[in-house]
């Protein structure tokens, strides 16, 4: 029978939902997906304006994008290892639940330190809604299956990270920038509601749980204090200080503890023999630099536009579509081609080797790049990072075994948050530098009149309005800022390098027919379906 002529409750390959209710759960994950994407995306654009009102610096800039991504890494594999020991519906509805709390408070900030403080709870809650919808897709959709539905979460996220910037440039120029953060209040709450009533998952079998409360803490602490070293080295104190060796120092050994002791837990947060997988483990380092492509363009990319090409919060949004337009494109495209031919590894290859060409396209931009030019070179790195990131989710969730689902696939993702994380701070300690530079140097070569003003509107390091600037000063910072934009693409070129060595070097297994509850049901750890009169 033709799956066009299946009634809507016939029971078809994606497991014991039937297709239509496979699409009706997909809705809601869907779009607690897209809310958690909006929570970086609609800010992206008002970023400069929220920080030239909250008078924070550029470290403070760095901090407001990077507390999310932190919380959204360090929480990531804890929630996925929760979802392969407790109710996975539950616990999508409490991220969901974690995120609007911390949307509402962030839009109530009064200065940098509160809008940060309240992104670590977002950043929390989204780190929930990215492992565990993509956990969720593989219990009811099978690997073969998948590459069509990963095009609809592809282009979600294609469609929360252009509609972000550009709602988010809107709302800002309409209504002020804290409705940036109220607007994903309704539609969480419809999310919840969907997921209620349309996401029917089957009650795992009950064991005797042990969560590794000891292995969760060092994980954390380890991370947070290399991500933090590095944000703040280069700003706040310089690389090679006393501060940063102890810093480095200490992330290096509570990491080892942490490593030491996931050896001997009966329940690890992140099981270290999942490495013994070569899938796995290749696709946790091709993640790191797919991490530092997405994140780091939509974050600097904004910036280029306002601070170099003089563009509005409106104007910035529209102006970063073509990256996602590539990325909608490729992951539609090529997700449905996955499930038609079931052959992925020629079109990560290809699409690895476009995240290259594109990043460094991107590595020469500067304040007088065409921006034709700029958006075709957006537009290719788009299409690649749509061909890469999604599937190696797949392929992870392919080969793995299923006691393990929930895990491995929130290690991909843990991993991917990391390279954002990581790359976004020193991608912004690099940015920040160069403006430093380029600006002093100029700057001494103006009159002692202009060097007064200079120091008036410049010199306390806080990002300006270049709109509000005189001319002779507007001209220095977007040159500044056009080519230190430039510069830190180029410097982040080499990772899409690792990210095609990778890719190239993965196992080109077969993808798999059964869903993730049928063979959660063949190792008995869900029930078998009661047998149908």
């Amino acid at each position: 029978m033709s799956r066009a002529s299946r009634t809507p409750r016939e029971p078809i390959k994606e497991g014991s939902m039937t297709h239509r209710q496979v699409l009706e759960a997909l809705s809601g994950l869907l779009l607690g997906m897209f809310v958690s994407i909006l929570a970086n995306t609609v800010v992206s654009t008002s970023l400069p304006l929220i920080l030239s009102d909250l008078k924070g610096s550029q470290s403070a800039y760095t901090w407001v994008v990077t507390a999310t991504l932190l919380a959204t890494t360090v929480s990531t594999p804890i929630w996925g290892k929760f979802a392969d020991l407790f109710n996975r519906k539950l616990l999508i509805q409490l991220a969901l639940g974690v995120f609007v709390i911390g949307s509402a408070l962030a839009g109530f900030s009064q200065d940098a330190g509160t809008l940060i403080a309240f992104r670590v709870l977002q950043g929390l809650g989204a780190g929930g809604l990215v492992a565990l919808s993509q956990i969720i897709m593989a219990d009811i959709i099978s690997p073969r299956e998948r590459g069509r539905y990963a095009g609809l979460f592809g282009a979600v996220m294609a469609l929360g990270t252009i509609g972000g910037p550009l709602l988010g440039g809107v709302v800002t120029d309409a209504f002020g920038w804290r409705w940036n953060f109220f607007i994903a209040l309704p539609v969480t709450i419809v999310a919840i509601v969907l997921l209620q009533r349309t996401l029917h998952l089957p009650p795992r079998v009950k064991r005797v749980v042990r969560i590794d409360y000891l292995g969760a803490a060092l994980i954390t602490s380890g991370v947070s204090l290399l991500l933090i070293w590095v944000t703040l080295a280069g700003s706040q104190f310089e690389w090679l200080s006393l501060t940063s060796w102890a810093m480095v120092i200490g992330a290096v050994v509570l990491l080892v503890v942490a490593i030491i002791v996931e050896f001997r837990a009966p329940e690890p947060i992140i099981p270290l023999s999942l490495f013994r997988n070569h899938t796995f483990s290749l696709s946790t380092v091709a993640s790191l630099a797919v991490g530092v492509s997405l994140f780091g363009t939509s974050v600097y990319l904004s910036q280029y536009m306002q601070l170099a090409r003089g563009a509005t919060p409106t104007q910035s949004g529209l102006l970063t579509i073509p990256m996602m337009g590539g990325l909608l494109i490729s992951s539609t495209l090529f997700g449905t081609v996955i499930s038609r031919r079931g052959t992925w590894k020629s079109i990560m290859v290809s699409g690895s080797v476009l995240m290259l060409a594109g990043t460094t396209l991107l590595g020469t931009l500067d304040v007088n790049t065409s921006l034709v030019f700029v958006g075709v070179y957006m537009f290719i790195l788009g299409a690649g990072v749509g061909m890469v990131m999604q599937n190696l989710v797949l392929v992870v969730q392919n080969t793995i075994e299923v006691r393990h689902l929930g895990v491995a696939t929130s290690s991909v993702t843990f991993f991917r948050s990391l390279g954002g994380a990581v790359g976004v701070s020193v991608m912004g300690s690099i940015l920040g530098s160069v403006v430093a530079a380029q600006i002093t140097s100029r700057v001494a070569a103006l009159s002692p009149a202009n060097q007064a003003d200079a120091g008036r509107l410049l010199g306390d390091g806080v990002i300006p309005q270049v709109n509000l600037l005189p001319d002779l000063l507007r001209i220095i910072v977007e040159t500044a800022y056009g080519s230190g934009v430039g510069t830190i693409f180029l410097v982040s070129a080499p990772l899409a390098l690792v990210t095609l060595v990778t890719v190239s070097m993965l196992p080109n297994h077969a993808l798999g027919t059964e869903t993730g509850i049928d063979r959660a049901r063949d190792t008995n750890l869900v029930p078998a379906p009661e047998p149908t009169p």
